[in-house]
């Protein structure tokens, strides 16, 4: 039975790598799976999933996916997508059909919240619907479990500003809740 899978983390938790990885277990057992993320993420180049650690791979769009024929959706074992907190309730809407009546399952990856600790709408809804829930953690730099992304700049820890910046670790940091609420970086 296909599944919708949610696998949340903080900014640094291997997200991405893990994607990657999973569509090579896939390819080394024979099967076919799709990696997909949104338009937005445009970072490492279009049409590329790429790790902080070096793995990558040439991915499609979520929104390729969603005009795509459901034959050619079922010719895949498994759909894989990354920075899913950038789906639309649309977009999440379409997994669900495609676990529910393709019958291919359906991993996302993604953040749960923004900087200021408030829900993604494709994680909303992912948190919403996704048949399994899991947390790849990550340690804030006082070893305790990274739970928030905390933006920063040369001044600090940003508090306000638009909900996306796209950034890596030169903007974000993973930290755990109690920092986030102090602003505290680092020691």
């Amino acid at each position: 039975m296909a599944k919708l899978y949610f696998r949340y983390g903080a900014m640094g938790s291997s997200k991405t790598a893990n994607a990657l990885m999973v569509a090579y277990n896939y390819y080394e057992r024979g099967k076919l799976a799709l990696l997909v993320k949104p338009k937005l993420d445009n970072r490492d180049g279009e049409g590329v999933m790429a790790s902080r650690i070096g793995l990558n791979q040439k991915c499609d769009f979520v929104e390729n996916l969603m005009v795509m024929p459901e034959d050619e959706i079922k010719s895949y074992d498994c759909i894989i997508v990354d920075e899913a907190q950038f789906c639309t309730k649309e977009h999440v809407e379409l997994f669900v059909h495609i676990v529910d009546d393709l019958e291919v399952p359906v991993i996302c990856y993604g953040l749960r919240t923004d900087f200021q600790r408030n829900l993604f709408p494709g994680s909303m809804w992912l948190l919403a619907w996704a048949d399994v829930i899991e947390e790849i953690k990550t340690v804030c730099w006082c070893g305790k479990a990274a739970t928030c992304n905390a933006r920063f700049n040369d001044q600090g820890m940003v508090t306000e500003g638009d909900q996306v910046v796209l950034g890596a670790n030169d903007s974000y940091i993973a930290l755990c809740r109690k920092h986030h609420r102090e602003r505290k970086l680092k020691p």
